[in-house]
């Protein structure tokens, strides 16, 4: 008998009597052995779905709920991941972030939400905190696309750490990212090939990661195809839909000739378009006609695609990034001395109506 796990139950109530239902009155119930209920309880073990049912039928007639969190602490486990997002405005850390907890959840697991809004005091606060929560890993969403290092907390973070990040290339941790490069030479290339000869970048400060990576790819699409990169075509601006639209109002008063768009941000994508019909231009495909821009984004905008025409895009890899880093954090808890992992993920293009 596993009489660990026979001490695990919960208050049962029925009018004004409580009693406390354990394991040893559910093997009752269902009739088989306090061992069998322990092994349904864990999912351990080959029992037949008939005897898993019945014991769960058991389980609801009593109600009886598993006590996990006493289960983990005898066994000196956890069933908690720590997950630490800095940004709830960055749309990909947010889609990021729901795909992580679904992924984890479907193992089993459960998040412990983190927001600290520094990289000292609060940051050592939560990860303080996620201790003595006892969680068995973290999950850092990064959001610093300035630096290519991670906050000396975090590196001294003595738990299963995995960082999901857009700019952290340099950095040696277990990490999933995503490939701006290559996503900003798949768009490059697919307007080259669609005609367009004359194509802007819009968007981003100047020392932002994510823009410096997508110009390397933006300049090598341009090379392979014998087209000159020039800077005059790639403005950065502020990271609001005031700044983006003014930069593209600027650049087509002053290069009537573009024809095509890349925009770095959701932000980028709405000022873009809000300075292309400043410049009486349209939203549009046809590069023969001088009137319409092309636009292209790099992650999906629903309340874009919401209008006419709905913009195309490289996809962000968000759902899969999540369960990446799901992924990689429960190996790294299974397997301590596993090396650390670098995943890129590449993105896809997805044709709508504005490019």
């Amino acid at each position: 008998m596993e009489t660990e796990e026979v001490e695990i139950g919960v208050m049962h109530f029925q009018g004004e009597d409580v009693k406390r239902v354990s394991i040893v009155d559910v093997a009752r119930e269902a009739g088989v052995s306090v061992s069998t209920v322990s092994l349904v309880l864990r999912q351990k073990g080959k029992i037949s779905p008939a005897t898993i049912a019945r014991v769960q039928a058991a389980m609801d007639a009593l109600g009886y709920v598993h006590n996990v969190a006493a289960a983990n602490l005898r066994a000196n486990t956890s069933n908690l991941i720590g997950l630490i997002v800095r940004d709830f405005s960055d749309s990909f850390a947010t889609k990021v972030m729901a795909s992580i907890v679904q992924a984890l959840e479907r193992q089993n697991y459960m998040v412990f939400l983190g927001q600290p809004q520094d990289e000292e005091q609060a940051l050592e606060r939560c990860l303080l905190s996620f201790k003595q929560q006892g969680i068995a890993g973290v999950i850092y969403l990064s959001s610093d696309n300035s630096t290519s290092t991670l906050p000396e907390k975090l590196r001294r973070c003595q738990l299963p750490l995995v960082v999901v990040s857009q700019s952290l290339p340099e950095e040696n941790c277990d990490l999933v990212m995503r490939d701006n490069r290559q996503a900003a030479s798949l768009a490059t290339r697919y307007l080259i090939e669609r005609g367009h000869r004359n194509i802007a970048y819009i968007g981003g400060a100047e020392n932002d990661r994510i823009r410096l990576q997508r110009l390397l790819g933006f300049r090598s699409a341009l090379s392979q195809y014998g087209m000159a990169f020039r800077e005059e075509f790639t403005p950065a601006c502020a990271e609001s839909t005031q700044a983006a639209s003014q930069v593209t109002r600027q650049l087509l008063e002053r290069n009537n000739t573009v024809t095509a768009l890349l925009c770095h941000s959701p932000n980028a994508v709405i000022g873009g378009i809000s300075g292309i019909h400043q410049v009486g231009r349209t939203l549009g495909k046809d590069v023969f006609l001088t009137q319409q821009v092309a636009l292209l984004g790099f992650e999906d905008m629903l309340h874009i695609n919401l209008t006419s025409p709905s913009v195309t895009y490289v996809s962000s890899a968000s759902e899969e990034t999540g369960r990446q880093a799901a992924g990689l954090i429960l190996r790294k808890i299974g397997e301590p001395d596993l090396l650390p992992q670098r995943i890129t993920l590449s993105g896809h293009l997805v044709v709508r109506e504005s490019a």
